[in-house]
């Protein structure tokens, strides 16, 4: 399938219902995990969407969420937590992302992150503390891809700080856009 335009993150947006009801269940499935959050989503989309809008509370700190879409395709989730906590600082990070399933491994994570580095700097962030479990080692290329200096181990999450202040490292070109699954 051929992407129609260059993926962008984008507010929750109810364009992409068919293509988020369809990637994050195959996901969980796939990931052996339970789609239970999924259920106010099948009910009603919309409403799904609007709570996902805007800054939230969670974990304690505000928090943005972004899809990264394409059209009217949905290819992952970022989340953005405006700062951190003490616990954040050992395992979460102020970043966390996925792509579902059909669209890995074709960049879009290092694009996704990329992305999100930007929506950091707007908010004034001076660096980011990304994590990923010690064993996600295609996480670790996207991290170490996007400038992510490492900084040891906690709670069996890899640590890596991205410095904000310097020009965003080159994003290479975009050819994996038109790519099929």
């Amino acid at each position: 399938m051929l992407l129609p335009d260059e993926p962008r993150l984008v507010p929750p947006t109810p364009a992409v219902r068919a293509s988020f009801l369809a990637g994050e269940p195959a996901d969980c499935r796939a990931d052996g995990t339970s789609a239970a959050w999924l259920a106010p989503a099948l009910t009603d989309f919309g409403a799904f969407v609007a709570r996902r809008r805007g800054v939230h509370v969670r974990w304690g700190v505000p928090t943005s969420t972004f899809w990264y879409v394409s059209g009217g395709h949905y290819l992952g989730t970022l989340v953005l937590r405006h700062r951190l906590t003490a616990p954040l600082t050992e395992a979460g990070g102020h970043i966390g992302y996925h792509v579902v399933h059909p669209w890995r491994r074709r960049g879009h994570a290092t694009r996704m992150l990329a992305a999100g580095l930007d929506e950091c700097r707007r908010l004034g962030l001076a660096r980011v503390l990304v994590t990923c479990a010690q064993d996600n080692e295609p996480s670790r290329r996207v991290i170490l891809a996007n400038g992510g200096a490492p900084h040891g181990r906690k709670r069996g999450e890899d640590r890596f700080w991205i410095p904000l202040d310097t020009p965003p490292p080159p994003r290479g070109n975009s050819s994996a856009a038109g790519k099929t699954p």
